[in-house]
């Protein structure tokens, strides 16, 4: 629900990922923002109206993401879908970080948009040790983000790894995901991601922030 410029990119990802996709939105000239292959269904109509909503397929949806501007719209949609079509996976997105906690607390999954993105450039502002992004449901294994010594850069991942023990997961470089191999560079400005047991992320961190020690 919502035809801006996150839903018709997230409509168009789910689209390609070989998802059916149905999308509501108050305004028909919203929907140009879509892909121009785009094959799935376009409403026009508010996305907590249960006509609107019965025309999309809700009753055979998989889930539902509010992503128009409004918050009360958002919230609305959701629980519609939650409360009256029985919806499981369903997730708003919300601008007040204070009514997001709210939200949350009733069962309803929420994107705090203000949050996140003012948490997203003090992480790249501040940096701030190592932070977890992903817990596996027993709490012993973590994907975390970490800092690391600026000597690090023009390292191969196959040293750094090396050197700290680590597990290196992912590369975030220039807004983008990475997978790198052993052979892959650190460039500036990566975020680099850590898959390791939950209780040693403080060594690691640690061992990341040190000054790399010289090659013979």
């Amino acid at each position: 629900m919502g035809c801006g410029r996150v839903g018709a990119t997230l409509a168009g990802q789910l689209e390609d990922s070989g998802h059916s996709v149905a999308v509501i939105d108050m305004q028909p000239d919203a929907f140009r923002r879509l892909p121009p292959d785009f094959g799935g269904r376009r409403i026009t109509g508010m996305g907590f109206d249960k006509d609107a909503l019965l025309q999309s397929g809700i009753e055979e949806a998989y889930a539902l993401a509010a992503v128009s501007n409004g918050d009360n719209s958002n919230i609305l949609t959701a629980r519609v879908a939650r409360e009256t079509f029985g919806v499981k996976r369903v997730v708003a997105r919300i601008y007040d970080p204070r009514r997001a906690e709210v939200y949350q607390r009733l069962g309803i999954t929420t994107v705090a948009t203000v949050r996140w993105t003012a948490d997203q450039f003090l992480r790249r502002l501040l940096p701030k040790g190592s932070q977890v992004e992903y817990r596996d449901a027993s709490g012993a294994v973590s994907l975390a983000s970490v800092d690391y010594h600026p000597q690090w850069i023009g390292s191969t991942v196959q040293r750094l790894e090396e050197a700290t023990g680590a597990r290196i997961a992912h590369l975030t470089r220039f807004g983008r995901g990475l997978v790198p191999t052993g052979t892959t560079v650190i460039q500036e400005n990566d975020l680099v991601f850590v898959i390791a047991p939950s209780d040693e992320l403080s060594r690691l961190q640690r061992r990341f922030q040190a000054e790399p020690e010289k090659e013979d």
